[in-house]
């Protein structure tokens, strides 16, 4: 493979931090010769922007082999796909060769007669260099006999005659381009041999075929969990893969799918949504906006006599406007995410899908709705009383990776407590309006359980809902009594919805057309 500096580069500081890389060419190596070579090029083929293969006239007959390998891979019909994901990407690069692995192993087998045969004109070429060192020898001797003056060579030199040594001298020409044609017939042979040796395309083609879909279902995987492709260009080689490991492994493997369609049809709602439309007019009200002035209050506006008037009446906020009734976003303080981590959240639905899996899900589709519109996200964890775990997404900051994977691989146990989180929720509104006059936050309740609270604590939640302006949203996650009239969620809740079917993610689509 044709590489520049900078791209034999990038193979070699690849190499160094992938143990996979090294551990496969050592196996490799043990069995093939050539083999780290066969790496490195199917590396390139799937890292250079524009990938092209030596002509087989400038290769050493021992790596015709390899050339022919790699002829097979790239001519194979899913290698364009696989190059979609790989193309500048090392990691997606290395990824794409241990995928192969087997493939290549498959193929280093299938070609072991061709090598045989490589080696073989490597050696005929090896013979036909000797005699060309023979007939540059012979030449400077030929050369020598000249005089220093440039005069004719004399008819002897060493006692050998003239006729002689120019006999030895197209000999040895002669031995040369024989010995030359027999290297490059020889390899012409292996390259052959190579090409047609059962196996070989079949096993390249499964290769790609397999390479593309491991490096698509990890670039997926990143893409459900929110990891974009900036993010993984910034990521070190050892941290990108033992995060795609923890991803892979586990409950978070299990959830990526759901969270994938909750994310998208998150975004889905969200570009339906339009913030602060006038919609629908259904009146007249009074207020100081001058894009729903109706037509008399401009008028007043247009005659001198009553301009006075016109604007007294507008910094009393006493105009004639259109009113109207449509979407418009009210929430402007922090999104607050309660979670059940209770025993019975392991319990799964119908469709395979725990509530707990559900639950996440939905909650980091929240998140992606809190950035979206620049508003803080809190991720609060419950059980039982006093046990809650806070996690904070201010907006002003990065979200890391690391963080969203601890917040939904914690799971507490234990019992419900309502008041706990609750609790948690309004003080960090309390806070948040005490140092930046937030008000009108959203908190979302997710839970499979019904419990009661005190009535002490039932005025206080009333209060701080009076003075902070915040929203309640309840899902009772499979448990439809607890989304009852009357029931305590119902109570703390402005707006409530029982989700029963956990493999359905348009349950809760109309909460973020609210939110």
């Amino acid at each position: 493979m044709v590489a520049d500096r900078f791209e034999r580069f990038t193979w070699r500081d690849t190499y160094e931090q992938s143990a996979g890389l090294r551990e496969l060419a050592e196996a490799l190596e043990a069995h093939h010769d050539h083999a780290t070579d066969l790496l490195t090029d199917v590396f390139l083929a799937a890292y250079k922007a524009g990938p092209r293969l030596r002509e087989p006239a400038e290769m050493r007959p021992s790596r015709l082999v390899n050339h022919q390998l790699l002829t097979q891979v790239m001519a194979s019909p899913d290698f364009a796909e696989l190059r979609r994901e790989t193309v500048g990407d090392p990691y997606a690069a290395a990824m794409a060769v241990l995928a192969q692995s087997a493939a290549l192993r498959r193929m280093l087998e299938c070609s072991r007669g061709a090598r045989e045969q490589a080696e073989r004109a490597e050696e005929a070429l090896r013979t036909a260099q000797d005699a060309a060192a023979a007939v540059a020898e012979a030449l400077q001797r030929a050369a020598d006999r000249a005089t220093a003056n440039g005069a004719a060579p004399a008819e002897s030199y060493d006692d050998i005659p003239a006729s002689a040594l120019a006999d030895a001298v197209r000999r040895a020409v002669e031995a040369a381009e024989t010995a030359g044609a027999a290297a490059q017939q020889a390899a012409q042979d292996a390259a052959q041999a190579a090409a047609g040796a059962p196996g070989i395309r079949a096993a390249a083609r499964h290769g790609v075929v397999k390479a593309a879909g491991a490096v698509r279902e990890e670039t997926e995987l990143m893409r459900a969990w929110g990891v974009g492709p900036g993010e993984l260009d910034r990521m070190p080689f050892d941290r990108r893969a033992r995060l795609a490991e923890r991803l892979r492994t586990g409950r978070l493997g299990e959830w990526a799918e759901l969270i994938g369609r909750f994310r998208q049809m998150a975004d889905g709602e969200r570009a339906r949504k339009v913030e602060n439309a006038p919609g629908e007019l259904v009146g007249v009200t009074l207020g100081d906006d001058l894009s729903r002035l109706i037509p008399s209050e401009l008028a007043h506006l247009g005659l001198p006599a009553t301009r006075a008037v016109f604007a007294a009446r507008y910094v009393a906020g006493e105009l004639m406007l259109y009113d109207s009734r449509g979407e418009q976003s009210t929430g402007r303080g922090a999104v607050i995410a309660c979670v059940d981590t209770s025993h019975s959240m392991y319990a799964a639905g119908p469709g395979g899908v725990t509530r707990e899996a559900w639950s996440k899900a939905c909650a980091l589709a929240l998140l992606d709705q809190a950035r979206h519109a620049g508003r803080d996200f809190v991720g609060i964890l419950f059980s039982a009383a006093g046990n809650v775990q806070v996690f904070r997404f201010p907006a002003g900051r990065p979200t890391g990776i690391d963080q969203v994977l601890d917040f939904a691989e914690t799971f507490l146990g234990g019992g419900t407590s309502y008041q706990t989180p609750l609790t948690a929720a309004r003080e960090l509104l309390e806070e948040e309006f005490d140092e930046a006059a937030a008000v009108r936050g959203d908190i979302v309740m997710i839970t499979d359980d019904e419990c009661g609270v005190t009535e002490e604590w039932m005025r206080g939640w009333k209060d701080a809902r009076r003075r902070l302006g915040f929203r309640v949203f309840g899902l009772a996650v499979g448990a439809p009594r607890a989304a009852d009239a009357g029931s305590v969620l119902d109570a703390l809740c402005d707006n409530l919805r029982s989700i029963e079917d956990l493999a359905d993610v348009h349950a809760a689509a109309d909460l973020f057309r609210l939110i």
